[in-house]
């Protein structure tokens, strides 16, 4: 802890403290408090996020096809430090920490309960095409758009502009020496603020998730004393990772992941109902493709329709509250690849494997909803962690693959933990480098308690409801910050070689050799 920047560390760590003992002195005054402020958020910035949304698909195809796209992530020479397949797995399993539920609790939403304004029929097959292709929407395209944009700018920063272990240092192409003292403290400040509180929601959804399965194999209720215990154990285990060292830790815990992502999902593609999940799947994805800006800028606002502020807005604010910390982590593990290559890794790939996933897993719990509506009964009655396991109990061998769906969410979860805390770690320290690239275990520690303890508070006192105000709460600093980002992203893009000291290092390097060889 001798490292910490005081001045970026000790704001939104007092502030989160602060939240957490008002939730336990007077609950009904910070209930108010918290739902009043996400009420005025969904109200009045709903289109700003899906306006914003729909610009970094629009800079990331742009990108790939601009001159930046050919830049080598750390100069000419440089050499990736993971192979791709690796980079490829922890990407991926560092992003998607809380797919594992929405892809079977979302769709039920969407199919018991579609928008009143769009005059869809609850469990009819156009609710059917309205869920899928809204899985397609919320897991795809734009959220991985949402994530790209700061990895790119935070990488090029970094490797290519030498600047330090910072977000501010994403800003510096459109704010310069503006980012350096306090006003890049603040924006570091800002970051860990959004990503604790997106990340404390993502940890409310694990928790849940995990607390289902348990209570589906053992009968104990899923109540706040299963979930402190739950949350304490993901804490211990991300915690002990992290203090392997980043790349040893998530190597292993990646690489893991990704073959049991594969596994689970071609046993449930196999046992499911096959053929409804590919019919369903593409007529979805033609469905979401053909009307794609119209459901990207959906905000109900016409017809006083409160379905997008609950359920887009909600989504969009999480990408925006954990993209620009993440940035960091993904940003610095992409050296050695060319932008273009950061943009297959982090937009193009994830968003193939978020279509394949919400198909198989999407389609299937569909397909039972269709059949019976028996799971938008369950979700009512005992609560949306019990839906998972009602799709899994409804399937053949489901005594084996629901303990490995357990283990699949558990892993997810401590992966995305490790790299969002070693991130977040590395951002409230001095001295973090390319040659010294791993702040101490201590903060690490504090910073896994902090987002236990917040998450535990919101799921407790307002349960799901309580993970989606964390996420737009968290989401509206980041937000602008991440329009900030853009700006950077498009001087970078009109003219690499200004900023790219690498290259003129690199040709230094080649003078030197030319002479020597002479």
């Amino acid at each position: 802890m001798k490292n910490i920047r005081h001045a970026v560390f000790w704001p939104p760590f007092l502030l989160l403290i602060g939240a957490a003992i008002l939730s336990f002195i007077s609950k009904d005054t910070f209930v108010k408090v918290t739902t009043d402020a996400n009420n005025w958020v969904i109200s009045n910035l709903g289109w700003l996020f899906s306006l914003t949304g729909l610009i970094m698909v629009g800079a990331c195809v742009a990108v790939y096809f601009s001159p930046l796209g050919n830049v080598r992530i750390g100069g000419t020479n440089a050499k990736p430090m993971l192979g791709f397949g690796s980079w490829f797995a922890i990407t991926l399993t560092t992003t998607i920490a809380t797919l594992t539920f929405w892809a079977l609790v979302e769709p039920i939403y969407h199919v018991s309960a579609p928008p009143e304004s769009l005059g869809i029929e609850p469990n009819s097959a156009e609710a059917a095409l309205f869920s899928m292709s809204t899985l397609f929407l919320h897991w795809t395209i734009t959220p991985y758009a949402i994530y790209c944009v700061p990895a790119i700018v935070f990488a090029f920063a970094y490797y290519n502009m030498r600047k330090p272990y910072s977000l501010s240092s994403a800003l510096s192409p459109l704010l310069g020496n503006k980012i350096n003292g306090k006003t890049g403290a603040i924006i570091d400040g800002v970051s860990l603020y959004t990503l604790a509180l997106g990340m404390a929601a993502s940890m409310g959804t694990s928790i849940l998730n995990l607390s289902g399965g348990i209570n589906h194999i053992t009968g104990l209720q899923s109540t706040p004393l299963l979930w402190a215990i739950v949350a304490a154990v993901v804490t211990t285990t991300f915690i002990i990772s992290a203090s392997t060292g980043l790349m040893k830790g998530i190597k292993i815990l990646s690489t893991i992941n990704m073959r049991v992502f594969i596994v689970i999902t071609i046993f449930v593609f196999i046992v499911g109902p096959t053929a409804y999940i590919l019919n369903l799947g593409t007529e979805s994805l033609g469905y979401y493709l053909t009307h794609f800006f119209e459901k990207s800028l959906f905000t109900g606002a016409a017809a006083g329709d409160p379905w997008p502020e609950w359920w887009t807005t909600f989504y969009w604010a999480s990408w925006f509250a954990w993209a620009l910390i993440i940035s960091l982590f993904l940003g610095r593990i992409a050296y050695g690849y060319k932008v273009k290559t950061v943009i297959i890794v982090n937009f193009v790939l994830p968003a193939i494997f978020g279509a394949i996933w919400m198909s198989v897993f999407g389609g299937t719990a569909i397909s039972m909803q269709m059949a019976d509506a028996g799971l938008s009964d369950i979700m009512a009655n005992i609560g949306p962690e019990a839906v998972l396991y009602a799709v899994f109990a409804g399937l053949p061998w489901s005594q084996i693959i629901i303990p490995f769906f357990i283990f699949i969410v558990f892993i997810t979860f401590v992966t995305a933990c490790d790299s969002n805390i070693a991130a977040m770690s590395g951002i409230s320290s001095s001295g973090i480098s390319p040659e010294s690239p791993e702040p101490g275990i201590m903060v690490k520690v504090v910073w896994g308690v902090t987002v236990s303890v917040i998450s535990w508070t919101m799921i407790s006192f307002a349960n799901i409801d309580g993970v989606k105000m964390l996420n737009n709460l968290g989401g509206v600093p980041a937000l602008f910050l991440q329009m900030l980002v853009f700006g950077s992203l498009i001087k970078i893009a009109f003219n690499p070689q200004k900023y790219d000291i690498t290259e003129e290092k690199d040709k230094d390097c080649t003078d030197v050799e030319d002479r020597s060889v002479s």
